[in-house]
């Protein structure tokens, strides 16, 4: 019997539930292409001796199941529609066929409005990523429907994208639309929205690129306008400082919409990037 040392018995070991089903379930040898997908969001990393390196992660993997319809749009049009994470910057006159702007979306949900926006601005290439496979799948079987051409998604998590697979002054712009608020206080460092996220995402952003966000918390609002003027590569657009109107380009979700009809408030922020 061989035994294992190091990072290797390491990696079984905080696996081994994972290990378990793959010898002893044979369902997990038949998963498809789509089912794979939820356990790579994110890329196992570890300390110096070889230990497992536990993460603060900003979001949380929501159970769910991709329907047959989404499952079957998945494993067929993740070639034309899909990327995945790599080591390397994406190649993106490769990737869409041409040198448009290319605009980064951060959990897009069920992505129809990501869609929408590509079907609306032909003239530029949007990247969407979400972890939530059920919602990768919906975004990908809308996408066929409308016949969408300058998209593609990523199911892996956002801030390893942002590290290894964008190049540095490759963006447009970042939509950050109603992230994960984490309400409780001692829940504020998962938050997504941090100064060293928002230093990585400057980094990548090109000349006169953006970042817009919204959201229907207030206090998440301050802490987006704090992080944001904070940093001073960026400038707020916001007439009043703080702040803007809906935009008509961003729209209204049905998840927004019903928070209007309930009397809830949201705030877009739009900065963009002081090249002086």
């Amino acid at each position: 019997m061989a035994y294992y040392t190091g990072k290797a018995f390491d990696f079984m070991y905080n696996h081994r539930q994972f290990f378990t089903n793959l010898f002893f379930n044979s369902e997990v040898m038949t998963q498809t292409f789509a089912d794979q997908k939820r356990k790579t969001v994110e890329t196992a990393e570890f300390t110096e001796d070889g230990r497992y390196k536990r993460k603060v992660r900003s979001f949380v993997l929501r159970t769910g199941r991709l329907s047959d319809f989404q499952k079957s749009m998945m494993n067929a049009h993740w070639g034309e529609l899909g990327l995945d994470y790599q080591t390397t910057p994406f190649n993106f006159v490769k990737i869409y066929g041409n040198t448009n702007p290319v605009i980064l979306e951060i959990g897009f949900g069920m992505g129809k409005s990501l869609v929408d926006m590509a079907v609306a601005n032909p003239d530029k290439n949007y990247l969407g990523i979400e972890v939530h496979t059920p919602g990768v799948g919906a975004c990908v079987a809308y996408a066929v429907e409308k016949g969408v051409k300058n998209l593609r998604v990523i199911c892996h998590d956002a801030t390893e994208i942002l590290r290894d697979s964008i190049a540095d002054h490759t963006l447009a712009g970042l939509q950050l639309f109603f992230p994960d608020p984490w309400h409780k206080a001692k829940h504020h460092k998962r938050r997504i929205v941090q100064p060293h996220f928002v230093e990585q995402v400057v980094k990548k952003l090109d000349k006169n690129g953006f970042i817009h966000m919204a959201t229907d918390w207030e206090n998440y609002a301050e802490q987006m306008l704090d992080v944001l003027q904070s940093n001073t590569n960026l400038v707020n657009t916001s007439a009043t400082g703080d702040y803007i109107p809906r935009p008509d380009f961003r729209p209204l979700t049905k998840f927004e919409a019903r928070g209007h009809r309930l009397g809830h408030g949201v705030w877009d922020l739009f900065f963009v990037k002081n090249n002086v």
